[in-house]
């Protein structure tokens, strides 16, 4: 059963990565860049500050937190036990796949790490800002970018869907923990007695 799943991947891994043209392997190699979407974080950034105020700080705190657990859970715990090879160190295989600019990534690819932080950032945000038109374009953006992984020849369909899982894992979890924590403070706040000139007359 493993065996025909892994197959089942390969086959539509080789299938998606065999569309591409020049004009495609620019936008793809942009798309997969990480300075390239400062700009996008800059922007997140300003409206978080904008609309949280004084909770932004504890807001950034979780994303950090967040971000950390999801880039190192996939990169040193999942890649390194599963060594699944990627598609661009597979013998069986790379000589098949569309590679761009010559980039073929580390050996292991299970789970992708931009699939991993990408969705775990986009399902915190949606979940912190809940806007609909919000959510459907920072998760289309998270799937454009985890797709970019699969047209570049460094991961199959596999190492993206479970990196994502893993960051909408962990999105839920850090978004119920920081929810959790904010509730406390309020209630801290409220148990503590009034400063003078405080109290309204």
């Amino acid at each position: 059963m493993w065996q025909k799943l892994l197959s089942l991947d390969t086959d539509l891994f080789l299938w998606l990565n065999s569309h591409h043209s020049p004009f495609w392997d620019s936008v793809m190699c942009f798309v997969s860049g990480k300075p390239e979407w400062i700009p996008l974080y800059l922007i997140l950034i300003a409206f978080i500050i904008y609309r949280y105020r004084v909770q932004s700080i504890w807001i950034f705190l979780a994303v950090i937190i967040l971000i950390t657990l999801s880039d190192s859970v996939a990169a040193r715990v999942i890649k390194e036990s599963v060594q699944r090879l990627r598609p661009t160190h597979n013998p069986a295989i790379e000589s098949l796949v569309h590679i761009v600019n010559d980039y073929r990534g580390g050996s292991y690819g299970f789970v992708s790490n931009h699939a991993s932080n990408t969705f775990a950032l986009a399902v915190f945000l949606s979940l912190l800002f809940r806007n609909r038109y919000f959510s459907i374009g920072i998760l289309i953006w998270a799937a454009v970018v985890s797709y970019s992984r699969i047209y570049l020849g460094v991961h199959y369909p596999g190492d993206i869907i479970g990196g994502a899982l893993l960051g909408v894992g962990w999105a839920y979890g850090v978004y119920w923990c920081l929810q959790r924590f904010l509730q406390w403070r309020k209630t801290e706040d409220q148990m503590q007695p009034a400063e003078d000139g405080d109290v309204n007359e």
